[in-house]
C-alpha cells in the first residue's frame, strides 16, 4: 500500500516511530514468511546440529576453534568397517528342503574313472511369500427327532447342537476374518475400499458397508476390554496426553478432536517399573476442556502434556514438555535472517537444552528413584541457569517476535517444565505421547475422514486395543484374534484380567 508523503508528519520524532513500526512488521511477516517456506520446502527434523553425538562437547568445541584452518592441510585415514552381516531368518518359519544335485552319471571322476564321494554341501536360504488364504467353514448341525414319537405322540422333542458361538451374530464374519479388516485398517492405514478390492481378487463379494458395520459391533464388543485398560490408566500416577483434529461429515463441527491418553513406555524392553503400557484415544466433537474432564474423572496424579490450557481444569498436576520448549526455539532459529550469524538467543537456548536431554540420555534405564536424585544433583543447576538467562532476555527481546513468543512460551510454561524434577517416573517430555498418537495421524492421511461419530467412537476402541498390544510388543492380529474369539461369550473380570495385553498368553500359531 502506497504512503501519501503529504500525509506524513513533520515532526522528525513522529516518523521515526512510523519508521520503527513499519520496519517491526516488515521484520514480523519476513519471520512468518522463512517459517511458512521452512514448511512448505525445508526438513522437517528438529535434530539440533550435534544432536546424535550427545557426548563429544570437547570435540565440538575443539573443532569450531580450528574452524579457519580447515584448509590448512589434509590426512588420509585408514580404518575398519565391519562387513554387514545379513540377519538369520527366524527358525520358526517352516522350510522346506530343495536339493540341487549333479546326475547319477556326473557323480564319477572324469580323470581316473573312480566314484566321487561327498565331502560337503553350500546351502543357502531364500524367503517364499505365500498369498494370503481364505476358506469357507461350513458348519452342520444334524437335528435329531424320534421317529416313535412322530407316529404316536402329539409333541415331538428334537435335539441338536446349539449354535457355535459367533462374534457377529447371523454374518459369516469370524474372529480372524474380523481382525484381518480391524489390522488392516488401523494398524497399515488400508482405507475400506481398498479391502473391498483386495476381497475380490479372490472372488468374494464383501462391501464396505459391511466391513464398516462389522467394524461398528466389533468395537462394542471390544468395549469392555477398553474400559478395563481405562480403569487401569487412571489409577497410574503419570498419564500423558495429547489431541489431534479430525474431519467427521455427518457432524455439526467443522473440526472434531481425537484425544490420546497413555502411560508407561512404547514397549516393555524399555518399562524398567510397573506402570502398565496402554494407548486409549478418546473421540470428542471439541478441544473443549470438559473432554478431559469426562475422561480422567478426577485423576490427582501428574498429566504431562503441551501448553495447552485446556488441561490446566483437570485438577491433575500439570507437567510440561521441554520438546515444545525446544521447538519454539527452533522456529525462532529458522526465522532468522540468512544474513546473520547463526549464533544468538535461540542458538544458546537450543544448546542449552541440549544439555538437558544428555542427562536424561545417561539415565535411561535407570529407576525413578535414580533418576529422581541424579536430575536433583544435575538437571537442577542447568534449569537454574536457564531461568537466570530466560527472565534477562525476555526483556530485551519484542514480545510479537518468533523469539520473543519461544522466550515467553518457557516463561509461561516454566513452573510445568521443571516440575519433571518431583518425581523420576516423569518424562522430561511429553514425547510419548506425540509417538503414540502418530499412527492415528499417519492413518488419518489415508482415510482422511470419518463419515459418522459413531463410526469415530469405534475407531477409538478400536485404535486403543490395536495401540496397546503394539506397546506390549504383541501381533495385534494374533491378540484380537484371541481377544475377539474370547469375548464373543459373556466374560467375568477374572477373564477380562487375563485378556489383558501384559497378561495374556496367546497360543502358538
Amino acid at each position: 500500500m502506497k504512503t501519501d508523503i503529504e500525509s506524513l508528519p513533520n515532526d522528525l520524532e513522529l516518523l521515526k516511530k512510523i519508521i520503527a513500526q513499519k520496519d517491526a512488521t516488515i521484520a514480523y511477516l519476513n519471520e512468518k514468511f522463512r517459517l511458512a517456506q521452512h514448511k512448505q520446502f525445508g526438513k522437517s527434523s528438529e535434530a539440533y546440529p550435534g544432536q546424535g553425538e550427545l557426548f563429544n562437547e570437547a570435540e565440538e568445541l575443539a573443532v569450531e576453534s580450528e574452524i579457519e584452518k580447515i584448509e590448512a592441510e589434509k590426512e588420509q585415514i585408514n580404518y575398519e568397517r565391519k562387513k554387514p552381516i545379513r540377519k538369520p531368518l527366524p527358525k520358526d518359519l517352516p522350510r522346506e528342503t530343495v536339493i540341487h544335485d549333479i546326475a547319477e552319471e556326473d557323480k564319477s571322476c572324469h580323470d581316473c574313472g573312480h566314484a566321487l564321494h561327498k565331502m560337503g554341501e553350500d546351502k543357502s536360504e531364500k524367503l517364499e511369500f505365500i498369498p494370503a488364504q481364505v476358506k469357507v467353514i461350513e458348519h452342520i448341525r444334524p437335528k435329531y427327532s424320534c421317529r416313535h414319537c412322530e407316529q404316536h405322540a402329539t409333541k415331538v422333542e428334537i435335539k441338536q447342537a446349539p449354535v457355535p458361538v459367533s462374534p457377529i451374530p447371523k454374518s459369516f464374519a469370524t474372529a480372524s476374518l474380523i481382525s484381518q479388516i480391524i489390522t488392516s485398517k488401523y494398524q497399515y492405514g488400508l482405507p475400506l475400499y481398498r479391502q473391498e478390492s483386495l476381497f475380490k481378487e479372490y472372488g468374494i463379494d464383501l462391501s464396505r458397508q459391511t466391513m464398516s458395520g462389522w467394524l461398528l459391533k466389533s468395537a462394542d464388543l471390544l468395549k469392555v476390554l477398553y474400559d478395563k485398560l481405562r480403569q487401569i490408566l487412571l489409577q497410574q500416577n503419570v498419564i500423558q496426553a495429547d489431541e489431534t483434529t479430525l474431519k467427521v461429515i455427518e457432524s455439526d463441527k467443522a473440526k472434531c478432536y481425537m484425544w490420546l491418553y497413555c502411560t508407561g513406555t512404547d514397549s516393555p524392553e524399555n518399562n524398567h517399573t510397573d506402570t502398565p503400557n496402554i494407548v486409549l484415544y478418546d473421540f470428542h466433537e471439541s478441544r473443549a476442556s470438559q473432554c478431559a474432564i469426562d475422561f480422567l474423572q478426577g485423576h490427582s496424579g501428574y498429566l504431562q502434556v503441551d501448553g495447552y490450557q485446556g488441561y490446566a481444569s483437570t485438577g491433575a498436576t500439570l507437567a510440561g514438555c521441554w520438546a515444545h520448549a525446544r521447538r519454539k526455539f527452533k522456529e525462532a532459529d529458522i526465522a532468522q535472517s540468512k544474513g546473520k550469524p547463526k549464533a544468538g538467543k535461540a542458538t544458546w537456548a537450543m544448546s542449552h537444552i541440549k544439555k538437558l536431554y544428555r542427562i536424561e540420555a545417561l539415565i535411561k534405564g535407570k529407576t525413578p528413584v535414580e533418576k529422581h536424585a541424579y536430575r536433583a544433583e544435575h538437571a537442577a543447576p542447568l534449569l537454574e541457569e536457564y531461568k537466570v538467562w530466560l527472565d534477562k532476555s525476555i526483556q530485551q527481546v519484542p514480545p510479537k517476535s518468533t523469539l520473543g513468543k519461544a522466550l515467553a512460551y518457557s516463561s509461561n510454561q516454566w513452573p510445568k517444565l521443571i516440575r519433571y524434577l518431583e518425581d523420576g517416573e516423569l518424562n522430561i517430555d511429553n514425547n510419548r505421547a506425540e509417538r503414540a498418537i502418530k499412527p492415528f495421524v499417519i492413518g488419518r492421511k489415508n482415510w482422511l475422514f470419518s463419515n459418522t461419530t459413531k463410526g469415530a467412537h469405534a475407531s477409538s476402541i478400536l485404535y486403543s486395543i490395536v495401540e496397546t498390544a503394539k506397546a506390549n510388543n504383541l501381533v495385534p492380529f494374533d491378540y484380537l484374534y484371541h481377544v475377539i474369539g474370547v469375548l464373543s461369550e459373556p466374560v467375568d473380570d477374572e477373564t477380562l484380567n487375563e485378556l489383558l495385553p501384559w497378561n495374556v498368553s496367546l497360543p502358538a500359531r
